[in-house]
């Protein structure tokens, strides 16, 4: 998993593979912490593969709705309103307590709940696509196979992958080949 879209909402359709990576409830757990929908060091014992179901309905939702962004067309009123519902749920709430050491850090206030974390992201997603500055800046990953968006916030909009690590570097080893293979060709 990576996290390198730019947008939350965006993070949870990258997951959407090929391959699937939210496939058990373990996958889940490590996605919301990476995230960053919930503090590191938080206890998740509780999230597994029931909560799956929501997550996947959501993500298929916003891949509807971000999707149809790109391509310029109507989005499925079905999806939208999916979306707007799990928005309008009240969001985690955080507080400060105190670590081992004294520090403070953040904490979910009444402990994990899965529709907050849903509303979190659905309302990422409403912040996303009502917002015409961000929405000009989605982009769909031109790496072989990749059909992940994100948002280029790089300088003068110029960048191609959704990352540079991954995709980008599978797309200057590929070129590499190609050169190398033209030269003993030709």
């Amino acid at each position: 998993m990576w996290f390198d879209s730019g947008r939350l909402c965006l993070d949870l359709v990258g997951t959407f593979g090929p391959p699937e990576e939210l496939r058990d409830g373990a996958e889940l757990r490590m996605w919301l912490t990476g995230a960053g929908l919930v503090p590191y060091g938080t206890p998740l014992a509780g999230v597994d593969e029931g909560w799956l179901p929501p997550f996947r309905d959501l993500r298929a939702d916003l891949r509807v709705l971000v999707r149809a962004e790109l391509a310029g067309s109507v989005p499925e009123d079905t999806a939208l309103a999916r979306v707007n519902s799990a928005a309008a749920g009240p969001p985690p709430g955080l507080c400060a307590v105190r670590d081992g050491d004294g520090h403070l850090v953040r904490a979910l206030r009444g402990g994990v709940e899965r529709g907050a974390l849903l509303a979190a992201v659905a309302r990422d997603a409403v912040e996303l696509l009502t917002d015409p500055g961000d929405r000009a800046l989605l982009r769909t990953c031109e790496g072989d196979g990749c059909t992940r968006v994100y948002l280029d916030t790089s300088r003068g909009h110029r960048r191609r992958w959704c990352s540079s690590e991954i995709c980008g570097n599978r797309e200057r080893v590929a070129r590499h080949r190609r050169r190398a293979l033209a030269a003993r060709v030709g």
